[in-house]
């Protein structure tokens, strides 16, 4: 699972230099295309973020349960943790409004 989701990053690090590759090329026939590259990278960006915060959440809040059910005072101990994996989505709408912005 490593391998793939590394390999699909790597490939979408790499694939992100086409995006900018026509920037010295003509506007007119460069701007239809690009905007749609805009539109699929601000997709990409969000809903990958949301898929790994979404992860993060589950493993957390599991991991959470199962101390407060040894422990019932640690149940305020787990919520900035689960605040902080979904600030994961925070970074992926930014990221995508700005890749939409510039």
């Amino acid at each position: 699972m490593k391998r793939v989701l590394s390999a699909a990053f790597l490939f979408l690090c790499i694939a992100s230099g086409l995006l900018f590759a026509e920037e010295g090329q003509a506007v007119e026939a460069a701007s239809g295309e690009t905007a749609v590259w805009k539109y699929f990278a601000a997709a990409l960006a969000v809903g990958i973020s949301c898929i790994a915060g979404g992860i993060a959440v589950g493993q957390i809040g599991a991991a959470a349960m199962g101390a407060m059910s040894e422990n019932p005072e640690l149940s305020g101990k787990a919520l900035p943790y689960a605040g902080l994996a979904e600030g994961i989505c925070l970074w992926g709408f930014l990221v995508a409004l700005l890749i939409l912005i510039f």
